[in-house]
């Protein structure tokens, strides 16, 4: 099935919404760690980079429907909520330096760190429930 306008099929423009909200999320990230960003942009933008980055979904992947509703429901609207929390001038320049660095082999370090983070935070959640009085 192609689009008679572009010439593109479903599958592909599927792939393209995928690598724009790659080159998004890899944006947040940037914002996440840029001290000129405002802190409530800067903590929603580490929270939505972990989630879209992450291996670890809510909903898993492989649930029919429901699995890729959350990638195509909260990803984006954290990433819009982001990006308007954002001076426009900052945010066209850590996009302009996620899109080169999409370019570029994808980083090992990112990935330790982004699984390592959710470790982190799933030993808290464990500790919590292990040390509350109701347990």
């Amino acid at each position: 099935m192609r689009d008679a306008m572009s010439g593109k099929s479903l599958s592909e423009h599927i792939g393209d919404l995928g690598r724009r909200l790659a080159v998004e999320a890899h944006t947040a990230w940037f914002a996440a760690r840029d001290p000129r960003v405002p802190l409530l942009a800067r903590i929603l933008a580490v929270a939505v980079a972990a989630y879209a980055l992450s291996p670890i979904d809510l909903i898993p992947d492989f649930i029919p429907v429901l699995g890729w509703l959350d990638d195509l429901i909260i990803v984006p609207l954290g990433l819009l909520a982001v990006r308007r929390l954002i001076p426009p001038p900052l945010w066209a320049e850590l996009h302009a330096v996620a899109e080169a660095a999409s370019e570029r082999p994808s980083s090992r370090a990112g990935m330790v760190f982004i699984l390592l983070l959710w470790a982190g935070l799933l030993y808290i959640a464990y500790w919590g429930v292990r040390t509350s009085p109701w347990h």
